[in-house]
């Protein structure tokens, strides 16, 4: 079995769509409620490639998914954190690939000098066929902690789902703190 963790490109962005529209037609995962095209998907690529890490996993030359980091929030203030995203392929969870993207998303963060990761995740108040714990567990896995919950604030499938924040800090804060190293 061969894998490759590397950066996407907007080629890539279709099969990436592929895997992203599972999630938006049948799961409560993201709270999107339709697939967007794709020249919204490949100019959302492009925002995020501007400023943070997009990468991709293949397994055997094939995408099996893909994480990227992007403005919490959107203040400078805030710049020493970011907001992380994963999918993998609905059929390739549970083999390890999910820990070795996220790993090498974090590494490249913290390369830049970002120091506080989070993740935005959708929660089940009940377990359901579109939505599960899962992506809770695997964060926390990783070492991230919960750090808040906003109840009922996602409407998808005709159910009412909490939301959730989870935090993984990954650097030194320091008084006279250096500047994020953002590409040029």
């Amino acid at each position: 079995m061969d894998i490759l963790v590397r950066d996407a490109k907007l080629e890539d962005a279709e099969r990436i769509l592929d895997i992203y529209a599972y999630y938006v037609e049948n799961t409560a995962i993201t709270f999107e409620y339709v697939v967007p095209t794709l020249m919204d998907f490949q100019k959302r690529m492009e925002m995020t490639m501007k400023r943070y890490p997009y990468l991709v996993i293949e397994k055997d030359g094939a995408i099996q998914g893909y994480a990227y980091a992007g403005a919490f929030v959107g203040r400078a203030a805030y710049d020493w954190s970011c907001e992380l995203t994963v999918y993998l392929d609905h059929t390739a969870q549970k083999c390890g690939l999910g820990r070795k993207i996220y790993e090498a998303l974090e590494n490249r963060l913290s390369e830049m000098g970002i120091l506080n990761l989070y993740a935005c995740i959708g929660y089940p108040r009940v377990e359901d066929e579109y939505l599960n714990s899962n992506s809770a567990e695997f964060h926390a896995h990783l070492g991230f902690s919960k750090v808040g919950e906003f109840y009922k604030c996602g409407y998808k499938f005709g159910r009412w789902y909490n939301m959730i924040w989870m935090e993984k800090i990954i650097g030194k804060h320091h008084e006279d703190q250096p500047s994020v190293k953002f590409p040029e």
